[in-house]
């Protein structure tokens, strides 16, 4: 089996696990009686990285809805910016979130992201440019304290050729209020 096709079987499963386990953890409810729009919990990330001629913005707004004591499900936008010398790129998409926090002080996160991505490498005559869909499924822990949450999450279909970043590890910090 080719690599394409075990990737498409592997996001397959992966949709059709954690589409099962959300819709488990909203059949639970969270309080009888209380609104959706009353428990919705809004924040994000956003980065910013400056280096040697280069330049990162990300910003990543998202909303989620704690559907158990320990379970929170919820989806973002993201749009990404890079220059690296003379190559620049966008990235823009969205994904669906699942947090869970066994404690208050640890949280366990699946993120599934479908990225857009727009390359233009500056340098070349003609210009190069590639354009393409990028899937990202980050699994991650990180410390709670408040609406803040750091730690360290793992893309686990990380492609070196199409990734955005330069590693599958990649530190993030979360706000929600």
């Amino acid at each position: 089996m080719n690599t394409s096709a075990a990737k498409k079987i592997q996001n397959l499963l992966f949709f059709f696990f954690f589409s099962t386990m959300l819709l488990g953890c909203y059949a639970q409810g969270r309080y009888p009686g209380s609104s959706f729009w009353s428990e919705l919990r809004y924040g994000g990330s956003f980065g910013l990285g400056f280096g040697n001629n280069s330049l990162n913005i990300v910003a990543a707004p998202a909303a989620v809805y704690p559907v158990s004591e320990h379970f929170a499900i919820g989806s973002n936008l993201s749009f990404n910016y890079a220059k690296f010398g003379e190559a620049k790129f966008t990235a823009y998409g969205a994904g669906i979130l699942g947090y869970y926090n066994p404690i208050p002080a640890l949280q366990f996160s699946s993120e599934f992201e479908q990225l857009r991505v727009n390359r233009s490498f500056g340098s070349a005559f003609p210009e190069l440019r590639e354009n393409y869909w990028l899937p990202v499924l980050f699994l991650g822990v990180g410390y709670t304290s408040g609406p803040v949450t750091f730690g360290l999450r793992y893309d686990i279909l990380y492609d070196e050729d199409k990734s955005l970043y330069a590693d599958p590890w990649m530190p993030f910090i979360r706000v929600f209020f």
